[in-house]
């Protein structure tokens, strides 16, 4: 009984593995060149990014309900009790695996210096962004994250 639960756990932690942070950089992005645009934030508002649901923890819970259910009673009765354990531990798990992959995120929309304007939608991150702020749009493999412009010091004013 201890091994379907193990595996819920598993399910759970690995679905939530998934992120849309500026501060996360995927394994394939790495050594990519990047495109990058320079650009001043309008508006910054606070939305939720829906987790997933792959049906892995609909799985892991339906396995686990199922064999926690059967368990009680006599043949019959674990028969019964096995199946209503099972739907509802796939409700469950599907539950948990969305929750667990739900983010808290922000759109941020961005006027580039040619005027055109850019809605962006990402994980909060380590940077606040707010109305005003200088920021750069880096896109990698078609997928693009904002965060604050760095001071650029022209040549020859080093102290």
């Amino acid at each position: 009984m201890k091994s379907p639960l193990v595996a819920l756990a598993v399910a759970a932690m690995l679905s939530a593995c998934s992120t849309t942070s500026p501060d996360v950089i995927q394994k394939g992005d790495a050594q990519r060149l990047s495109q990058v645009q320079d650009g001043t934030v309008l508006s910054v508002r606070p939305v939720v990014v829906e987790g997933n649901q792959s049906g892995v923890g609909a799985v892991a819970g339906g396995v686990a309900g199922g064999v926690a259910g059967s368990s009680v009673g006599g043949r019959r009765e674990a028969a019964v009790v096995g199946v209503l354990g099972a739907v509802a531990g796939a409700v469950i798990g599907n539950a948990v695996e969305r929750m667990g992959t739900r983010e808290e995120a922000v759109e941020i929309l961005v006027q580039l210096k040619n005027g055109e304007r850019r809605a962006i939608v990402q994980a909060k991150g380590n940077e606040t962004l707010v109305a005003g702020d200088p920021v750069i749009l880096v896109t990698t493999g078609g997928k693009t994250r904002v965060s604050r412009a760095p001071v650029v010091t022209p040549a020859g004013s080093r102290s």
